[in-house]
């Protein structure tokens, strides 16, 4: 049997790539640092993260008669339905509400008290800090002491209109957000 010079090379070419790819791991995600967020929303010292996850879902509002205006209507937030996932994309729970609650794959929830939000642009929803009543059944979210939302991507009320002429009308709108859970060390 005869082998081909450039058949062999190119085999053997074809294998080293393939060997290469084999060989290369991806590398874990880097973790989360507050460092960089408005101080209202961190975390006090003693505590470290537990578990970092994404909050990818929507948000309903309904239109309403304002409170404070008269013959006013806004969007008002009803609440949120999203899936939370593993920085690595595999769900690990999910954020609805009323009141907001925090539910894990292994049956642990929680629910919370806001302590603090800011600003994180026109169109995103605003960074947030709560602080985690005890959670109810055991598992990952229990011992958690505090979230924090961050990385908010959309989720701010519509842009459509909203008058009499559609009160109690509902709307969703898509968002994305970091919920970063701590334990007190």
């Amino acid at each position: 049997m005869t082998f081909s010079p450039t058949l062999s090379a190119a085999a053997a070419a074809s294998a080293l790539t393939l060997l290469a790819g084999c060989s290369t791991t991806a590398s874990p995600p880097a973790m989360f640092n507050q460092s960089s967020l408005p101080e209202a929303v961190r975390v006090p010292a003693g505590h470290r993260i537990a578990m970092e996850t994404v909050g990818v879902g929507e948000i309903t509002y309904e239109c309403r008669a304002s409170k404070d205006s008269a013959g006013q209507f806004e969007w008002v937030f009803v609440g949120p339905e999203a899936r939370l996932l593993s920085r690595t994309g595999q769900p690990v729970g999910r954020y609805f509400g009323p009141p907001a609650t925090w539910e894990s794959n292994d049956g642990s929830r929680l629910t919370a008290t806001q302590l603090a939000v800011a600003p994180s642009g026109s169109a995103n929803l605003p960074l947030q800090l709560v602080r985690a009543n005890p959670a109810m059944g055991m598992g990952a979210l229990q011992g958690i002491s505090h979230i924090q939302r961050v990385a908010t991507v959309g989720g701010v009320a519509p842009a459509a209109a909203c008058g009499e002429a559609n009160q109690s009308a509902r709307q969703t709108v898509k968002y994305q957000a970091d919920y970063i859970f701590w334990k007190a060390v």
